[in-house]
């Protein structure tokens, strides 16, 4: 398959990446060994907590919808990785069964001035729950390799 190098990606692309629904088991595990702050491990203190039960840690919604980014986008291109994430909101918690689905729009493309094999690929990305609701959003540029380049 052909990968979608920098001169393929245009600013104001749209691309819906699909869904995944959260199982509590997984997102449980997750933070017992990468955030186990009690909210998202203790179902007694999540009950007890402003959330009103277990929440995802913001660290597997991430997780998650970089995984749908890849399986949507940038399996497909010709990605030299990224500079990091410019903003990442956690706007509203995610729960055990919630289906979140991810969309990603390109609002920037410029080619490099230093370096003729790459352009700059500025995208946001925005997950929503099964109520529509914003559960996540981040912007982020990453890095394209150029047709005909040598790299």
């Amino acid at each position: 398959m052909t990968k979608l190098h920098f001169e393929d990606v245009r600013e104001g692309e749209i691309r819906e990446l699909g869904s995944y629904r959260v199982s509590k088991d997984e997102m449980v595990a997750f933070a017992q060994r990468y955030d186990p702050q009690p909210i998202h491990v203790d179902e007694s203190a999540a009950e007890a907590s402003i959330y009103g039960g277990i929440i995802a840690s913001g660290w597997y919604t991430a997780g998650v919808c970089m995984r749908l980014l890849v399986d949507g986008f940038l399996i497909d291109a010709a990605s030299m990785g990224s500079f990091g994430l410019d903003e990442l909101r956690w706007r509203a918690p995610v729960r055990p069964d919630d289906v979140i689905s991810v969309r990603n729009e390109i609002v920037d493309a410029r080619e490099s001035t230093s370096r003729d094999d790459r352009g700059y690929v500025k995208n946001e990305l925005t997950a929503r729950n099964q109520d529509r609701e914003e559960v996540l959003s981040w912007t982020a540029t990453n890095i394209f390799l150029r047709k005909n380049s040598n790299a």
